[in-house]
């Protein structure tokens, strides 16, 4: 109790004390104007439109000198279509030749180029919306995002972008169409809208509305106000996305298999901002390959989504718990252990009502070799209350020939931007209970009455980050639609983070101190200790170069009941081990040509030591070609036998522009005997047409390598056309 109260008095004292600069300037709002002419996306700027359009100039520095104005001229305008939004952008530079410009490619790192970055809230809910990011060479990112701490990179939206770099800075135009928002229907449309601008070779960052280092750009509550849009409708209903797709598909010593297929996804716009999504015989044989990494633990590994037939809405399907835990994981669905199983046909419905939040979801796939056909379905509901708070339920069903499986879940959220004036404070709550039954079972208490529930509070904020949560998972839970690595435990976490910006006028940005991150976990049934992590950092800083360091110390604790593999050769038997490393981290500033990573850990292992060499080397030959290579090898120590093990990634990147590019994916991993390599080019002949031609190829047995025939390769051409009206 004595240091919960010192940490509670250390927050209160340290915010009274902060700068309670505003976080608006004005003017913070922007008034986009109507436009009857065609813009030209060529980056330069030329039409009369712009020059006539109002331009916002007032960007403040976030960082290095916060709260000064921004140390580049940067202007936005806005003007727009009946059927887009057009966005203007003028990044002047004092010496052009520090531009920072890499990428080509969709989705570059846009954390290491120079960029601009838009983000878009039609719903002005202070919660959700579209992030837009463009580099000078005209490539582009985007993000979905669902809250200040939650977006995600993998969605790609229906939008246009290009720019240009000449002796006074870098310039651009952005398109988006207003088929790719969803929007209240409204004669006068007010959005919340917000700009950041990024100089790598300084590394500043500048916004223009919500500058304050204790809020992230995704911190919608913070944004400025764009109005004039106005009798725009929402005249396009309809999105049809049929798709066309010849692969093959071949195993060691069996014959390879061919196969043609035809598919769609119907979407339709119920409301502005609630669509319906149909889909038949889906397929996904353009997703990225997975990273299979070394895996020295007793727990599964978790994969995150790829596929974006589940990105687009994903946040309004979200119910977690601790770590990786929820109720919901869209790779149950149409996988199984990594391997595809045919969806015949699936409707989502999905979106924004008002103050109502909604996720449904319902697919049926295919009966494959012993997998039996199933249904899955997710109903996932959320209200919005107040400024940033919620609460909500989830539903989810998987059924079929040979068992039942369902959860019930509720949770909510008080969240506010305005905790002692001008801080972040976060407080979660869920419970959930599932119920199982099997064709030839009766019902159990074991797989017909599990629960879990987790309560956190989070305090994110620049100068101090105080995390605490309890959650537990009973031995009965089984989420069948949901992911978990472990069941029948309590886990206590609590993290604490401190970063002072001393020493400045020595080069350093800020300093970066973990007193404790620990996550503890007892198992339930017993309330013996199971396992424990704690992770400090007596000392860590960032540089105002880009470069960062780490001296961590950790602290382990595992209880395994039961043996378990490490390597083919070697099993950790049950016990009780504790074990005690330190850690050394450096990395470059990444917005260099070459930057690299390296990390060292050394200490105890179960029974033995451990030394562990993590790093990355990332090379811009030019913005055509990146590469990038990240590699780790374990040197262990047991009584049982000696290990080494080694895992490599490889990734090979040409872009000939920002609409085609070829990437290419090797990975090695020396415990699973496994060699793979991933081929992918992209082509978008238009936006929102897409081509792809893909190539997988795998290994195993190594020791007796024959390239000529691998264990497994798949290859496959998919056109996916798109078609509004």
């Amino acid at each position: 109790m004595p240091r919960k109260l010192l940490i509670i008095s250390l927050v209160f004292l340290l915010s009274l004390t902060q700068n309670l600069q505003a976080q608006h300037s004005i003017p913070d709002t922007v008034a986009a104007e109507f436009i009857t002419t065609k813009i030209d996306l060529d980056g330069k700027l030329e039409e009369p439109e712009w020059q006539t359009a109002t331009h916002i100039k007032n960007f403040t520095q976030r960082e290095l000198d916060f709260g000064e104005p921004s140390s580049e001229k940067t202007e936005v305008a806005i003007v727009y279509t009946k059927t887009a939004i057009y966005i203007g952008v003028w990044c002047y530079m004092q010496e052009p030749e520090k531009i920072v410009a890499k990428f080509l490619q969709r989705d570059f790192d846009f954390g290491s180029d120079d960029n601009f970055r838009i983000i878009i809230s039609p719903f002005n809910d202070k919660r959700n919306g579209y992030e837009f990011i463009i580099n000078p060479l005209g490539a582009r990112a985007d993000l979905l995002v669902s809250g200040s701490e939650s977006s995600n990179i993998d969605w790609n939206g229906v939008w246009d972008a290009s720019a240009t770099i000449n002796d006074e800075g870098w310039f651009a135009e952005i398109v988006i169409p207003f088929t790719s928002l969803k929007f209240k229907k409204a004669d006068e449309h007010t959005w919340a809208i917000n700009f950041e601008r990024n100089i790598r070779a300084k590394n500043e960052h500048s916004r223009w509305q919500g500058w304050s280092r204790d809020f992230t750009f995704e911190s919608i509550v913070n944004a400025g106000t764009l109005t004039g849009i106005r009798d725009i409708g929402y005249s396009k209903l309809f999105e049809f996305k049929p798709y066309g797709l010849t692969g093959y598909s071949g195993e060691k010593d069996k014959d390879t298999k061919y196969s043609n297929k035809l598919g769609a996804d119907l979407n339709v716009n119920i409301t502005p901002t609630l669509k319906l999504n149909l889909t038949t015989n889906t397929d996904f044989a353009q997703v990225e390959a997975d990273r299979i990494p070394v895996n020295l633990t007793r727990f599964s590994l978790f994969y995150p989504e790829k596929r974006e037939f589940f990105l687009e809405g994903y946040q309004n399907y979200e119910f977690n718990f601790a770590g990786n835990n929820r109720a919901f994981y869209t790779r149950t669905i149409g996988l199984e252990n990594r391997q595809p199983v045919p969806v015949i046909a699936g409707v989502r419905l999905f979106g924004k009502e008002r103050k109502s939040n909604i996720g449904f979801l319902s697919i049926q796939t295919a009966e494959e070799d012993t997998i039996p056909t199933t249904n899955n379905t997710v109903f996932r509901y959320r209200h919005d209350i107040g400024k940033q708070s919620n609460a909500g339920f989830i539903f989810t069903s998987k059924i079929n020939e040979e068992s039942s499986n369902q959860v019930y879940g509720v949770d909510a959220t008080y969240g506010t931007a305005e905790f002692m004036k001008n801080k972040n404070l976060i407080i979660y709550g869920n419970f959930a209970q599932s119920y199982t039954s099997f064709k030839d079972e009766a019902p159990t208490d074991f797989n017909g009455n599990g629960y879990a529930y987790r309560v956190y509070v989070d305090y994110p904020n620049d100068l101090m980050d105080i995390f605490a949560s309890i959650s537990e998972v009973t031995e009965g839970f089984n989420p069948g639609l949901g992911f978990l690595n472990r069941d029948d435990y309590r886990l206590y976490s609590c993290f604490f983070r401190y970063t002072p910006r001393w020493f400045t006028k020595y080069g350093v940005r800020k300093m970066y101190f973990r007193p404790w991150g620990f996550d503890l976990y007892q198992t339930r049934s017993t309330g013996e200790l199971e396992s424990f992590n704690n992770e400090s950092r007596p000392l860590g800083f960032f540089l105002k170069s880009g470069e960062y360091f780490e001296y961590n110390l950790i602290q382990q604790f595992d209880r395994p009941d039961k043996a378990f593999d490490l390597t083919d050769e070697i099993t950790i038997e049950s016990g009780k081990y504790w074990m005690f490393r330190q850690e050394l981290q450096f990395g470059t500033f990444q917005g260099r040509r070459v930057w690299a990573f390296a990390a060292y850990q050394w200490g105890d292992f179960y029974t033995g030591k451990i030394n562990t060499i993590e790093t990355e080397l990332g090379i811009n030959v030019s913005k055509h070609i990146n590469l990038s290579s990240e590699y780790t090898y374990n040197n262990i120590n047991l009584p049982e036998g000696h290990v080494r093990t080694q895992e490599l990634a490889q990734y090979i990147n040409y872009a000939f522009n920002t609409k085609l590019n070829i990437t290419y994916f090797v990975q090695w991993n020396s415990v699973e005997d496994y060699l793979a390599g991933n081929f992918r080019l992209h082509w978008i002949p238009k936006i929102g047409t897409d081509f792809f031609l893909v190539f997988n190829q795998s290994y195993n047995e190594l020791n007796n390598l024959d390239l000529r025939y691998p264990r497994a390769n798949t290859g496959a051409a998919k056109l996916v056309w798109r078609f509004v009206f």
